[in-house]
């Protein structure tokens, strides 16, 4: 899968350097990755340290940060649309 949106990560990364290692752990199984349903996100995800809450979802460094993205299948592509803590996620509404 190709990942568009790294700049949202990366700066993110600055602020948050805890987040560091996960973010590039999930960026390099993504990467990896061919999904064409939602069952092959989770069969991408699970056993690898990281976890996600439905198919655009993730939790980064357990439940610290929430990944929000949007997959598109056939093109073969991830969009980052929002990271932030719980907290925040808990308050946005998408």
């Amino acid at each position: 899968m190709r990942i568009l949106g790294l700049l949202v990560l990366e700066e993110f990364k600055k602020k948050h350097a805890d987040s560091r290692g996960p973010l590039e752990a999930w960026r390099a199984e993504v990467e990896r990755a061919k999904w064409h349903t939602t069952q092959d996100i989770k069969k991408t995800i699970s056993g690898r340290g990281l976890s996600r809450q439905q198919p655009g979802d993730f939790n980064i460094k357990g439940n610290t940060y929430r990944l929000v993205v949007t997959v598109r299948y056939e093109q073969q592509f991830v969009l980052i649309d929002w990271i932030g803590t719980h907290a925040k996620y808990s308050k946005k509404r998408f």
